[in-house]
């Protein structure tokens, strides 16, 4: 009877598309696990707003090195999930066909976006930027794996961003390694493109000593950025854009970054390894604790219109407008959390991130346009930013893809109505609308 009730379940799973699920619990080889997740439909539930349309978006507007880099993660995390740190079997793959390139979208997006240089600007030119470029990192290592040698250049682009990070960056005075290549300074966006770097190349590579570096980073971060408040993070420490604000984009950088860190860490063979196990658990424990520090500051803030304001606590000037890209950032956080650490991001975070989520079905266009957002090139500016942003179209696809796996985890209650729900965000939406005529 087990064994007909094993069979049973597994051709329910390959009929309902949960097929990531399936073939990491068999372990089955690397290339079937990407095949599968190009294959199987990356959009089961409806979110209660255009979804799609959204993702389109946050492919087509980049034109900086880290809106690339973000878009390259939201697409890996969205089409092929077994390839990002949040699967289990991602570091069982070894290499790819060129064949598969064209097959796998943050492959073929990073190849085209990618712009090899050196130093800082090995992966792409970063404006004087340390972090930027290397927010690249992974869909470069992911690059380098594919058989050929066009693509070793992504490799040793990979490798030389790793050097400078690590060798030639100029360091806080407690080794925080800085986000500005001229000067010593920190900015909490940093976490998101680094840390989750150095973790990935450091479990592909089999670097415990690096792996732990990611590790230490976080914490350096945290000790300069955290406010003396709360567990939020100011911005940005530092003689030229000095900014002790909580801004919540910021904040969900930092949060989003360390969450990826703990993933790797989970999921890595590397940090499973006998003589490090006593690491693993500590660094889980203080990145588990640190992640949650934001995430509370983050719920105890006041809220404008259903979202998180731009500055989290300003309720006094116009610097303090609800915005989705904070939002939709803390919110996939939360999603993740809920299936890497069940135990501290139970049910009440889950529900306060599907306020977030719902409440999106009146902040996202027709054409997909997630608004209103912080201006992506200008945090200060009060005027909030209607045209789509880059990096705000990607934190709703990450926001969407946490929440679909959060589901398929078991983890997060399926829709009940999924057909429905999109006719009820467009009556939501028209309902605004009519709302904002009259």
């Amino acid at each position: 009877m087990r064994q007909l009730a094993v069979a049973l379940l597994i051709c329910t799973l390959f009929r309902s598309g949960y097929t990531k699920f399936l073939i990491g619990a068999l372990n089955l080889p690397a290339a079937i696990t990407s095949f599968a997740n190009t294959a199987q439909n990356p959009f089961p539930y409806d979110p209660g707003f255009p979804i799609k349309a959204v993702a389109s978006l946050a492919e087509t507007l980049p034109t900086h090195s880290w809106e690339y880099g973000a878009a390259s993660e939201a697409l890996l995390e969205l089409y092929n999930p077994a390839l990002s740190v949040f699967s289990s079997t991602t570091f069982s793959i070894t290499s790819f066909a060129p064949t598969d390139v064209a097959k796998i979208k943050t492959l073929e997006y990073a190849g085209t976006n990618i712009l090899i240089g050196v130093g800082a600007d090995a992966l792409s030119k970063g404006d004087g930027a340390v972090g930027d470029p290397a927010s690249l990192g992974v869909a470069a290592i992911l690059l380098g794996k594919v058989g050929g040698d066009q693509y070793t250049k992504y490799k040793d682009a990979a490798n030389g961003t790793i050097d400078y990070l690590l060798n030639q960056a100029p360091r806080f005075w407690n080794g925080a390694i800085s986000q500005r290549v001229d000067v010593a300074e920190l900015w909490a966006d940093w976490m998101y493109m680094v840390p989750p770097f150095l973790a990935y190349h450091a479990a592909d590579t089999s670097d415990i000593s690096l792996l732990k570096e990611s590790v230490k980073q976080c914490g350096s971060y945290r000790q300069i950025l955290k406010s003396t408040t709360s567990g939020l993070w100011t911005h940005i420490a530092g003689p030229q854009s000095h900014d002790v604000g909580l801004w919540a984009t910021g904040n969900g950088w930092a949060a989003a970054g360390m969450t990826r860190v703990l993933a790797t860490i989970i999921h890595s063979p590397l940090a499973a390894d006998t003589e490090n196990v006593a690491w693993k658990t500590t660094a889980t424990s203080s990145l588990t604790a640190w992640i949650k520090e934001i995430v509370d500051g983050a719920i105890a803030s006041p809220m404008d219109n259903g979202l998180l304001r731009n500055y989290l606590d300003n309720t006094w000037d116009t610097h303090g407008f609800g915005e989705i890209s904070g939002s939709c950032l803390i919110a996939s956080v939360v999603y993740r959390m809920a299936v890497l650490q069940p135990d501290t991001f139970n049910a009440s975070y889950i529900s306060w991130a599907d306020s977030i989520r719902g409440n999106m079905a009146s902040h996202v266009t027709a054409e997909g346009i997630a608004t209103p957002a912080v201006n992506p090139l200008a945090w200060t500016d009060t005027n909030p930013w209607t045209s789509g942003s880059p990096e705000g179209q990607a934190f709703v696809v990450l926001m969407y893809s946490g929440w679909r796996d959060c589901i398929l985890a078991r983890i997060c209650d399926k829709p009940a109505d999924s057909t429905n729900s999109t006719k009820r965000g467009a009556d939501l939406r028209m309902h605004n609308r009519r709302m904002h005529d009259h």
